[in-house]
């Protein structure tokens, strides 16, 4: 690069800063795209739409009720992955729904939730299960049913219900004989479902006949069967405009459930958490990055101001594409955010270290450059690939928090990757060119380090991760044996009371933490009591543990004596959790299958199987090391919980590819060496990155302990000794635990192979 190119790059970089500075706070043109306050929020910043639907007929059975919350769940996550459904009651259904203000066009759009027929226009003695009414159109308003649903039950002339239907979309697309377009619902079935359907289609198809859609009560379309249908995809044509279609694909989609629904109530509640649960948010985040920003200067001089730029500009661009890429945003997902700054340093910390060390071995700065960036360039494909593998198959498979905080993660890792590889590259390049080309500027020379003997304290590092996870275990069982639980449930795992409270006057949030929620934590004895706000009126929805009856008394005698609200004005009713146990199976599928998947990539990678195990052992430590800690210290086990494993899964599996790409390469370098010392070598080597990820990371994280809210530091804790635990596991385990495979497992390969090395 010429002087000329680097002046030119130089102010480009800043000319970028400042305009996605500018897109990020102000927007761009009249609508303000791009601007952060344009960010789909969840309900905890933002507040949204409550509706709750109440179960027609005899009481439910609970198979009945979690299949039909499960399946609400599917459909409301169109809206937001961070939209809530769970029980109130014995038969009622809640949903919540962040970032929505119009109750009415949620409604319209979601369809009253009923059952849905697919109905054979005649039975199997040729009598016609269906027959016209009118003659002003083939639609469904023009059929009546001629028998009962039980008697078409009993006949076999239903042939799918809504539970066999996967999806309904409305489509626009071109008739290739007219030429003209024209608004089609395209259907896909389950696996049963497309076997009934082919065998209905065929009957039907033989026949002439049409297969009717019933749903509440009457017919919704009587489409024509056109052809054998066998794939398990099928259209339905002749509607009259795409808004026509969109109402018949939503009126299928929700007559998928198991019971009959009919609305009780909506109303649109305000955030859970004050103003000042962002503020002091995202001053953290601030105070987080200055001083990211200054250690960087301080440790790696010139190029850690360049990794300083980028990270701002990182920074800026997770702020753009989070309102692109419409992602909802909640405060656990504003601390990951914060976390992932911390963990975008880490391609950093890994460049500049190689540079160092080349700078170190003799060569000089440009060819430093040249070299850091292309020896630490694996180690960052690698750890990050790795990590995408994870987000896509968390994205793919899990539900609700879990697929919304896969968007962040993969969000953030395709960021980091890019400022680091491209923007700070090209930073640095730049200074070099305009003439900044001095040594003194881009790290001191060091004395070659020693390699410290990791490998001879094995067992007394395993003996410290082996106690430390008995220790949780001891505590889990102890506190079950109390009655407690093993964990500290919240009520998004366990359920609990939702009391809703109308009293004489408006109580802004802020108001209400601060001289409410206190009262409620004495009398409840909860201590994560959620607040919810009912816009345009004096009533407050408190969700705390389940209340006894002596509970329920104490926090309604509380609210008549402090505040002078009657009893009729508080009613409470049970709610089940809102991670349904179908959502935490999402979840567990969705992480093994992701540890399945990343350790098939390590062992494509790394040509032996012994790294991908090993890396796989370490991770799952650090995991259940993280989990102790939550039966230990009693931290509420909510939401957040899940996001900060997977955070933990995401940030140890990385820091475990760094010390395997080393030992990758120190393999091929050193052919005669023995294992240990090119182990010990290897994790020696990668210790200043260690400690320096570790560092800023940590930094980032206790920040935001220090300034959020409760919610916010009952996520913050875990992670900090998440990070801080593994780095003592990349450093102190993860090597071991590849050197013990290696030698113990492996014996003969191993001897072979050393031969070979000494030949």
């Amino acid at each position: 690069m010429s002087k000329k190119k680097g002046i030119v790059s130089l102010i480009l970089t800043v000319a970028v800063l400042v305009f996605l500075a500018y897109t990020a706070v102000i927007g761009i043109g009249p609508t303000q795209t791009g601007a952060a306050k344009n960010i789909k929020l969840g309900l905890d910043l933002e507040g949204g739409v409550s509706i709750t639907y109440q179960v027609k007929g005899d009481k439910p059975s609970s198979e009945d009720m979690s299949d039909t919350i499960y399946k609400l769940q599917k459909r409301v996550e169109q809206y937001s992955t961070e939209a809530s459904v769970y029980q109130e009651g014995d038969d009622r259904i809640s949903i919540e729904i962040p970032g929505v203000q119009n109750a009415d066009e949620v409604l319209n759009e979601l369809g009253q939730p009923g059952t849905l027929y697919f109905i054979a226009q005649t039975d199997s003695e040729g009598n016609q299960n269906y027959s016209y009414v009118s003659s002003t159109g083939d639609t469904g308003t023009d059929w009546q049913l001629n028998k009962s649903i039980e008697e078409l039950e009993a006949d076999g002339s239903i042939v799918l219900t809504g539970n066999d239907v996967k999806n309904a979309t409305a489509e626009s697309r071109t008739d290739q004989d007219t030429k003209k377009n024209q608004s089609v619902v395209s259907l896909s079935f389950t696996k049963d479902g497309t076997e009934k359907f082919a065998e209905a289609t065929k009957k039907a198809y033989a026949a002439g006949e049409s297969i009717g859609i019933y749903y509440d009560g009457a017919f919704v379309s009587v489409p024509n069967v056109q052809s054998v249908i066998s794939d398990g995809q099928a259209q339905i044509t002749g509607m009259d405009s795409f808004e026509e279609a969109e109402q018949l694909a939503s009126t299928i989609r929700i007559g998928g459930l198991n019971l009959q629904l009919e609305e009780l109530r909506s109303n649109v509640v305000g955030a859970q958490l004050g103003q000042e649960a962002i503020s002091t948010s995202l001053m953290a985040g601030a105070i987080g990055l200055a001083i990211v920003f200054v250690f960087m200067c301080i440790v790696y001089l010139l190029p850690g101001f360049a990794s300083g730029l980028a990270l701002l500009i990182y920074t800026e661009l997770v702020v753009i594409c989070l309102n692109a890429f419409d992602i909802t945003l909640t405060l656990p997902g504003i601390a990951g955010i914060i976390l992932g700054i911390g963990m975008a340093v880490d391609a950093n910390v890994i460049i500049f270290a190689r540079v160092r060390e080349e700078i170190s071995a003799g060569h000089n700065v440009k060819a430093a450059l040249k070299n850091g960036f292309h020896k630490a360039m694996s180690a960052i494909v690698d750890g990050n690939v790795t990590t995408i593998i994870a987000a896509i198959v968390l994205w793919w498979r899990g539900s609700g928090t879990v697929k919304g905080f896969a968007q962040t993660l993969a969000l953030g890792i395709i960021l980091s990757m890019f400022t680091a590889l491209v923007i700070t590259r090209l930073i640095i390049y730049a200074f070099y060119a305009v003439g900044i080309k001095d040594q003194k500027f881009y790290g001191k020379v060091r004395p070659e380090r020693s390699p410290i003997n990791f490998l001879a304290k094995k067992k007394v590092f395993f003996a410290i991760s082996i106690a430390a996870m008995l220790i949780g275990l001891g505590f889990g069982i102890f506190n079950h044996s109390q009655g407690k639980g093993a964990m500290n449930y919240s009520l998004e795992f366990k359920g609990g009371t939702a009391t809703t409270v109308t009293f004489d006057k408006e109580y802004s949030l802020d108001e209400i933490d601060k001289d409410i929620v206190p009262l409620i934590e004495d009398v409840t004895g909860d201590k994560n009591v959620q607040v919810q706000k009912v816009q345009n009126s004096d009533q407050v929805i408190f969700k705390t543990q389940t209340l006894d009856l002596s509970k329920r008394e104490a926090f309604n005698s509380m609210m008549q004596e402090k505040f002078g609200v009657a009893e009729t004005d508080i009613t409470s009713e049970n709610i089940s959790s809102t991670v349904s146990s179908e959502m935490r199976s999402d979840a567990v599928t969705a992480v093994i299958m992701a540890t399945i998947c990343m350790l098939l990539y390590i062992w494509f990678r790394f040509k032996n199987i012994r790294f991908a195990g090993s890396a796989v052992l370490a991770l799952i430590h650090d995991v259940l090391i993280v989990i102790s800690f939550y039966a230990i210290a009693r931290v509420s086990v909510g939401n957040t919980f899940i996001a900060c494993i997977l955070t933990i899964v995401g940030y140890s599996i990385n820091a475990t590819i760094v010390i395997f790409d080393r030992i990758r390469e120190e393999l091929k370098r050193n052919k005669k060496e023995e294992l240990s010392e090119t182990v010990n070598r290897s994790i020696t080597e990668t210790l200043t990155r260690s400690i320096y990820t570790t560092f800023t990371t940590f930094v980032m994280v206790a920040v935001l302990y220090i300034l959020g809210v409760s919610s916010i530091r009952e996520f913050a804790l875990p992670l900090m000794v998440g990070v801080a635990w593994g780095a003592y596991s990349s450093v102190c385990i993860t090597g071991a635990l590849w050197y013990l495979m290696t030698t113990r497992i492996g014996k003969q390969q191993t001897a072979k192979q050393t031969r070979k090395r000494k030949k």
